[in-house]
């Protein structure tokens, strides 16, 4: 009742202000644009105020990450990273979906297999995280078309208005996704707390804008769905876009920010300028009356085609772009936390966006195989878990930085916050990018000891290194006792009985100090100074890494652990219960901990090591311990004088056997039969509109030679122009377009015109290839083969970007009009009507041996034949020694296949990869010698790798357990595109092993199931 009644109280004294804002935007009155819900809460499960979310009467802060569920296609392996989530101390996850993946074809919405959300959600409330659901319908997160399905190219509305043909055609998929999110909100059992309406509603040509219409009608589809739960926004920036009392509003207002931008070519730069400061009193200015939310915060980096890689970027958003970035958002009072991405995965299959290449790792905390050996994975855990244990934060009142008040030195800049007594103190260099180390001290108020500047022991200072940030408290509560201060920062605590632990950390080498409520001590470990004063206990300490360990009290004791920074990396916090975090256990292990749970006098753990690892729990065994495991494992344990348990992991190391693939047997088949002479393209879709549906770019050509006005959407784009030749025409200029990195070749009857190479900056290309001599009255054919980088997103509403064409935007045959050439083409088989369902609509692009469905596994085992009409099942499979070793012989496309058993060991997780080798240096310019050949990937029929070798960044491929067969026959292909004039070879290619992890992940992860080779009916 307190949350309704405060609605109502604010909603009341907002109301001329909100009538005045209705006005203003040329609506008579607030009622003709704000609904009930907008007013009064749907339900009383998930509720707010000013100061956070309320789940179930419990105030939370939602500390989540970003994580896709289409970007990882094995559904067995999505509880693997929500515990991995779970594990760093999140309570939340938010998703996108992918409408582009659902609907296909217009009004054939399709949600099972991989794509089946159910299991997910399921995954989620097995791990205890609560979820955002963001269905879009536009969603951006670079994929193809920012989530559009190719088809809305032939929409004439502008996109993401109120245009009715743009509309209808969101419909569909807004109930059928709806209703999936609605059926697993929290109001029915499920773990979805939050819904976020369209995305990034930000920018726009087009007026009006804000839409209040369109907004509310996007609003309308998901409470009809059955959405009760809030509503949230993502304004890309902190604009007041869809605040409550704003035409557009949505129940609770959150935006975005990325600081420090995108680039990784320099990742040790930090511009002036960057860091903000001005959010807490943006949002105060507003949406006082919701939670201070952002949405997406830089969690990592995406990276384009030719760009530095994933490495370089994890240094620009690394660990320390973490302390100092996020503990300014700390500063601000945030309390719903986004981070994008925590997991990024993969762009399989085509639904990428052309801004970027397979590889979705995004440099985030949880690499894209599902690795954990990030640093910043580990400055994430400490972070998160501090606010796990710190309620105070959430009420805190926030005041105003300064560079004088709190600290003994103007180069440092404090932001204080204080609630129910405890002090927060948010510390950073004034000139955020600053690389010095600077000396200083803290100055306090306490309630032990009055205004108090600290150290206070020796004359110490404390000092703060550059591009670092820290969290000091003052009267913070730990059990019974109050941590008077601590210029250390807190990593957990927690009372277990008579015992309380207390974990705190410095970065390495720094001094610190804390003062606590409690008399008598004894240091257990290392050497600290100690002052014991009538109540209180003062301890001066370095962080290095030998740990301290110091016993307070006299009958309830406090046990502190004072660790350097990268110490405490290997310390775990592990709730026993879902969204309870009451009773965890406290232990330093080793790489990951997922799980601890006590039964009687057995403490069971889960978790992943990659070597033998010592344990030590320091709080959470049961008392007279009588059994350990770990995996299911027994182990021996030792128990000492304060209660605390140690033992000995042991790790085995198995044996593996992975095949090298250059000394398989392969087969080959060419892969562009197109460019012969006789080839019959009578089954082609003719290129014969005299006009296009896209309302983007009129035509410059006789009819439309874009392929979305046929049905084809993704992948390789084939084009077959025929002529009758005069014997005049000496040259044939081409304009293509296939988004960024894009290349095109072009033949004439048989003839290697040449190629549009491509390069990261080129989303469209122009040629003209000089012509062979031709015989008047001979019917000639030119074959073009372009490749298509998926759908270019629409970010900035009115610029419909979206429908950017792919194809062949313009050409010329010189001395000809253009009517003179009659064109067809084919892309994927079906197009719309695209033929494996199990991979979605995206996975194929218009190879012939894709139309076929050769690169699905079973292909090999397809009848041999002589026949040049490749007739089903009767494919002209030849002897090869592979792409490495032969090659192509000519600019064309070839295909290689081949097939491997593998046979890994259980119980452990083994990512591996496909990596192809590139001594050449990758160009990004027109300027490039290296040279130009493309390779697509096809692992058991899935497509897990373009690499485009003159353009680069990425030759290294993971593909998961569960899409390649951990215990079974692997069925492999590799297109292979040679741009150039002569032969084509790939440097190199090969399958390795990025790490053995012996893993306490229970869920056995099976093979995919998916559609598998057969003749296809009206295969061309």
């Amino acid at each position: 009742m307190r949350y309704v009644f405060r609605l109502v109280s604010v909603a009341a004294l907002s109301c001329l202000a909100i009538e005045s804002a209705a006005r203003a935007v040329g609506y008579s009155s607030p009622k003709d644009w704000i609904k009930p819900y907008k007013r009064e809460p749907l339900q009383d499960i998930v509720t707010w105020d000013e100061n956070s979310l309320f789940v179930n009467g419990e105030r939370i802060f939602l500390y989540s990450g970003e994580y896709h569920p289409y970007r990882l296609p094995v559904p067995d392996l999505w509880l693997d990273v929500f515990q991995k989530i779970k594990a760093l101390g999140y309570n939340g996850v938010s998703f996108y979906i992918d409408w582009a993946l659902l609907e296909g074809k217009p009004g054939v919405f399709r949600a099972d297999g991989v794509f089946a959300l159910e299991p997910f959600f399921e995954a989620a409330q097995k791990a205890g995280i609560y979820l955002l659901a963001r269905p879009g319908p536009y969603i951006n997160a670079e994929v193809s078309g920012g989530g559009f399905p190719g088809w809305l190219q032939r929409i004439n509305g502008t996109l993401r208005t109120r245009a009715p043909d743009y509309l209808n055609a969101t419909d569909l998929y807004i109930a059928s996704v709806g209703k999936s999110i609605a059926a697993a909100q929290i109001t029915n059992g499920g773990p979805i707390i939050l819904v976020q309406p369209e995305n990034e509603y930000t920018g726009s040509t087009v007026q009006p804008f804000p839409d209040a219409v369109y907004m509310d009608y996007v609003e309308k589809q998901l409470r009809d769905a059955g959405i009760i739960v809030p509503l949230i926004s993502n304004d890309a920036s902190a604009s007041g876009h869809n605040a409550p009392g704003q035409p557009a509003a949505v129940d609770i207002y959150g935006h975005d920010g990325y600081p420090v931008g995108f680039d990784c070519a320099n990742p040790t730069v930090w511009p002036d300028g960057k860091l903000p400061t001005n959010w807490r009193a943006l949002h105060l200015q507003q949406s006082p009356t919701t939670p201070y939310s952002v949405v997406e915060f830089q969690g990592g980096s995406f990276d384009p085609w030719g760009g530095p890689g994933w490495d370089k970027c994890s240094v620009l958003v690394g660990a320390e772009f973490e302390r100092v970035f996020y503990k300014n958002l700390y500063s601000f009072g945030v309390t719903i936390n986004n981070f994008y991405m925590t997991f990024g995965g993969t762009n399989w299959g085509n639904l990428g966006h052309p801004g970027g290449y397979t590889s979705y790792d995004y440099a985030a905390a949880i690499r894209e195989d599902r690795r954990v050996d990030r640093e910043k994975y580990s400055e994430q855990k400490l972070q998160a878990n501090f606010f796990k244990v710190s309620p105070a934060y959430l009420t805190a009142t926030r005041y105003n930085s300064s560079t004088t008040q709190w600290t003994t030195t103007p180069d440092l800049t404090v932001t204080p916050a204080f609630g129910n007594g405890t002090g927060f103190y948010v510390l950073r260099h004034t000139q955020y990018n600053s690389l010095a180390s600077t000396s200083y001290k803290l100055k306090i108020p306490t309630t032990a000891f009055g205004n108090i500047t600290v150290p206070q022991i020796n004359g110490t200072s404390l000092t703060l290194n550059g591009r670092d940030s820290k969290v000091h408290v003052s009267d913070y509560d730990v059990g019974d006792a109050t941590l008077v201060y601590s210029t250390a920062e807190v990593f957990t605590w927690h009372k277990f009985g008579d015992k309380t632990v207390l974990v705190l950390y410095g970065g390495p080498g720094e001094t610190h100090e804390l003062a606590l409520a409690v008399t008598g001590y004894e240091t257990l470990e290392g050497t600290v100074k100690t002052i014991a004063t009538r109540g209180y206990t003062v301890i001066n300490w370095e962080a290095t890494s030998e740990r301290k360990v110091v016993k307070v009290g006299v009958s309830d004791f406090i046990y502190v652990y004072l660790l350097d920074r990268n110490s405490a990396y290997n310390y775990w916090s592990v709730d026993q219960a879902l969204h309870d975090n009451s009773n965890p256990v406290l232990l330093q292990a080793g790489y990951l901990m997922r799980s601890a749970n006590v039964s009687g006098t057995t403490l069971t753990l889960t978790g992943d090591l990659n070597a033998t690892t010592p344990i030590e729990v320091l709080g959470g065994a049961p008392a007279g311990l009588t059994k350990l495991t770990f995996n299911n494992q027994d182990f021996d344990f030792k128990v000492d004088k304060e209660g605390v348990v140690t033992a000995t992991i042991s790790y085995a190391q198995p044996t593996l056997n992975i095949p090298s693939l250059n000394t398989l047997e392969w087969k080959y088949l060419d892969a562009l039969p197109e460019i012969g002479v006789h080839y019959d393209d009578s089954a082609w879709t003719a290129a014969d509109l005299p006009k296009t549906y896209n309302s983007l770019r009129p035509l410059t050509t006789p009819t439309s030679l874009y392929s979305s006005d046929y049905g084809f959407h993704t992948g390789t784009l084939l084009y077959r122009g025929h002529f009758t030749a005069t014997g005049a025409e000496s040259s044939l200029y081409l304009s293509t377009q296939g988004g960024s990195a894009f290349g095109a070749s072009a033949w004439l009857n048989g003839t290697y015109l040449g190629s549009w190479r491509g390069y990261d900056a080129a989303t469209n290309g122009n040629n003209t290839f000089t012509l062979p001599n031709l015989s008047a009255g001979k019917n000639y054919v030119v074959t073009v083969v372009i490749d298509n980088m998926g759908l270019d997103e629409d970010w900035t509403i009115g610029t419909e970007t979206m429908k950017n064409p792919r194809g062949i935007l313009n050409y010329t045959l010189s001395g000809r009009n253009q009517s003179a050439i009659s064109w067809k083409l084919t892309g994927n088989l079906g197009g719309e009507d695209y033929r494996d369902i199990s991979r979605g609509p995206l996975n194929e692009g218009g190879l012939w041996v894709e139309r076929q469905g050769l690169h699905l596994p079973g292909a090999l085992s397809t009848t041999t034949s002589s026949s040049s009409s490749y007739s089903p099942n009767t494919y002209d499979w030849q002897s090869s020694k592979g792409p490495v070793e032969d090659g192509i012989p000519a600019p064309g496309v070839g295909f290689f296949a081949t097939s491997f058993d593998l046979n890994l060991p259980t119980g452990y997780d083994i990512p591996l990869s496909f990596t192809f080798s590139n001594s050449s240096s990758t160009a990004n310019s027109t300027g490039s010698s290296a040279p130009a050949y493309r390779a697509q990937l096809y692992v058991n029929g899935w497509q897990f790798g373009k690499y485009v070798n003159n353009v680069g960044p990425q030759t290294n491929f993971p593909v998961p357990e569960g899409i390649l067969d951990y215990r079974g026959t692997n069925y492999i292909g590799v297109t292979l595109w040679g741009l150039d004039s002569g032969a084509a070879k790939i440097e190199g290619l090969e399958l390795g092993v990025d790490a053995v992890i012996w893993s306490g992940y229970e869920t056995e992860v099976g093979v995919v199931e998916a559609q598998e080779f057969e003749a296809r009916e009206g295969a061309y």
